[in-house]
């Protein structure tokens, strides 16, 4: 029976942690670019887009460039969110002393 309510003590543990991270995740912002830095977009580990930086020199560009260059950003952006949330959640995993490679649910 100990065994059963060391079980749920954990996975109460976890679920705070879990829940932890994922305040913590919507305050971390990172940055992915395009063009060599010609377009700079910032997004926070939640996934919201908070600021787009398009340098001026791609203002005489054409719309499809624009758009592509954009568009690479924001991928680069959403990688670079992922990343993060992966060694977070490898971080909370280790503190509680669960492998880290361990699946949650995001």
């Amino acid at each position: 029976m100990m065994n059963f309510q060391k079980m749920m003590k954990q996975a109460q543990e976890m679920q705070f942690k879990l829940q932890e991270v994922q305040e913590k995740l919507k305050d971390i912002e990172v940055e992915g670019e395009a063009g060599g830095g010609l377009v700079k977009v910032t997004m926070t580990c939640a996934g919201k887009v908070t600021h787009v930086n398009i340098d001026d020199s791609l203002m005489e560009s054409d719309k499809e460039t624009l758009e592509d260059l954009i568009a690479a950003a924001v991928n680069t952006a959403n990688e670079a969110k992922d990343e993060k949330v992966q060694d977070e959640t490898r971080s909370m995993m280790v503190e509680l002393g669960l492998p880290a490679d361990t699946n949650l649910p995001f």
